[in-house]
């Protein structure tokens, strides 16, 4: 079975900068699409960004464009999403999930991680 760990969130100042990782056991990513979530506190659940390994394809929500960057190193089944200028509309519990049916997948997830921006 799949499992996703995420890593590397915390708290940082508006206009900083953090790096999520997402690691993958029991199934490599080589041909999956993998995205980000997040979800803040009172609000659903929404995309952030996706990779689809197959082919590289990028997405990006409109919110995070060109602050955002996610990529995958395959050689450690992870995925990445370097995460800068970041805002304190950005603080949410961030998921990683993936899929084998190309962007945004949702079949296995990451149990979430906390990002928190101070203004």
């Amino acid at each position: 079975e799949v499992q996703l760990v995420e890593s590397g969130g915390g708290l940082v100042q508006a206009g900083g900068s953090l790096r999520l990782s997402c690691t993958a056991s029991g199934a490599t990513f080589d041909d999956d699409a993998i995205g980000w979530y997040r979800q803040a506190q009172g609000k659903a659940r929404e995309p952030v960004s996706c990779i689809s390994n197959s082919d590289g394809k990028t997405f990006y929500v409109d919110s995070v464009m060109g602050r955002f960057t996610i990529s995958s190193d395959h050689a450690k089944n992870t995925v990445y999403l370097q995460m800068n200028d970041l805002r304190p509309e950005d603080a949410a519990v961030y998921y990683c999930a993936s899929g084998a049916w190309g962007c945004y997948p949702t079949d296995y997830w990451g149990q979430g991680i906390q990002v928190t921006v101070s203004s």
